[in-house]
This record gives C-alpha cells, structure tokens and sequence, in this order.
C-alpha cells in the first residue's frame, strides 16, 4: 500500500477494506497528516481499515473548517467509489480526531447530516483563541475588539449539546496531558447517548497520537548496546501501541486481537 493524494486528500486503502476512517489530525500537524501521523494511519490500514485523512489549515473559523474538510472528504469518497477503489458502497465510516480534529469531527457531527458508525475523540481540547494561540492578541490592535474562535467554546458546548447526532463514541485522555479537556466533553455526551460512550485514560502525552519512528539496526553480533536500543525503542513505543491496540479493540470489538 502507499499514500495517494485523491481530491485534496491523502489516501492509504488495503485491498480489501472493511470500513473507512476519515481522519483529522491537530492544529499545528494536520497540514501533513500522512507524514504527523503515519504510523497509527499506515497501522490501521495493515488492519484493513481504508483512510482518508484531510489536511486543513487553522483559521479562526472552525465551522467553515469543519464544511471544509466534509466537503473534501465527500468528494474523495465519491471519486474513489467511481474509480473502484472502494468496491463495497456500504462499508461502515468512523471519525478519528486529534485535539482540534475533534472539535472538527464534533461539529460535523452537529451541524451537518452525516452517516458515521461512531467517532473516536482523542485529546479533545476547547480553548479560546488566545489560550490556544498566546500571541493572537499581539496583532490586535484594537483592543476592544476581541479575536475568538468561531464557535466559541461556550458555543461549541452548545451546538454539540443540541445537534451532535453521532451515538456511539470513544474518548481517550493521557495521563501526562496538560491540555486535555476530554472530562466536561464526556460528561456532556454522556447526557446525550447514556451507555454508549466509552471514556478511557491511557498512559502518554498530548503528542502520544504522533508516535515516533525510531529505527535501530542491530550490528553483525547482538551487543549490549543493541539491547540498550532495543529498550530503549520498547520503552518510547509501549504507550503508543497500547492507544493502537485501544483504537482496534473499540472499531471491531469482535476481533480475536
């Protein structure tokens, strides 16, 4: 399998895929998810799921983001439906979101009509615009005129309260997480689909999602500095597996793994 650019998105697609993934990565990463987060996106592909993952550039304006990147995603559905890239029409779709990504999913699935099986919500964060973006307020020049996110948070709680239309869900916080905000987004969801959304903390950071690709060559002999670096790789990848195999777990909850 390799990545292919279809309609503004990247593309990563098994032979025989059993659902699709639209995904939407962080503020300042997801210009170039296929590379921010190539390992959990080529690792869901190795486990038959077709993703599509749409780069976006943050605006103050999340609600046209959010039309945006659906606009997009759409328009790359039907076009790999038409090229036969996708055989089955009827394959389940699920949202994955990092940070902003899922405050972009949650307002796709409050504001527009959309088919999705479920979403899983990872590191959520809802801040104003200068709390997510300190040096926001250096180019105001008036200060009476306060630069915020559109929605803002207070309205983000409540388009999401009133619209949000996406019943089964997953939220996963790390532990080391600082800007997480996935505990009031849980509580709120909760009120609108009891039973049906899981919250999990796992060990890891708010950068955990991005993995990292370290390769070490082992020499000729095995040496004591190869088990060093063998430790070493473990130590860096074992929270990052574990949100993998979490993610798996929740999309095929059947899956003998």
């Amino acid at each position: 399998m390799n990545w292919q650019e279809v309609s503004g998105n990247w593309v990563y697609i098994p032979q025989h895929p059993k659902a699709i993934v639209h995904f939407l990565g962080g503020a300042f990463v997801a210009t170039a998810p296929q590379v921010t987060y190539r390992l959990l996106l080529e690792h869901l592909g190795s486990q038959g799921y077709a993703v599509i993952a749409t780069p976006f550039v943050n605006t103050l304006d999340h609600s046209a983001i959010a039309k945006d990147v659906l606009y997009k995603f759409d328009r790359t559905l039907d076009e790999l439906r038409s090229a036969n890239k996708l055989k089955s029409r009827y394959l389940p779709i699920y949202g994955i979101g990092h940070s902003m990504g899922c405050k972009l999913h949650l307002l796709i699935g409050s504001l527009f009509p959309v088919d999705r099986a479920g979403n899983i919500l990872i590191s959520f964060n809802n801040y104003t615009a200068s709390e997510a973006i300190p040096f926001v307020q250096q180019f105001n020049f008036n200060p009476a005129l306060n630069i915020e996110f559109t929605p803002s948070p207070r309205e983000t709680k409540q388009i999401i309260y009133r619209g949000y239309q996406v019943r089964r869900n997953l939220l996963v916080k790390f532990n080391n997480d600082t800007i997480d905000q996935t505990t009031p987004l849980t509580d709120l969801l909760q009120k609108r689909f009891p039973d049906m959304v899981s919250a999990l903390t796992l060990p890891g950071n708010h950068l955990t999602p991005l993995g990292q690709d370290l390769r070490w060559q082992s020499g000729k002999d095995f040496s004591p500095f190869d088990a060093i670096g063998q430790w070493v790789k473990q130590e860096i990848f074992r929270e990052f597996n574990q949100l993998k195999s979490v993610i798996l777990r929740w999309l095929n909850p059947l899956s003998p793994s």
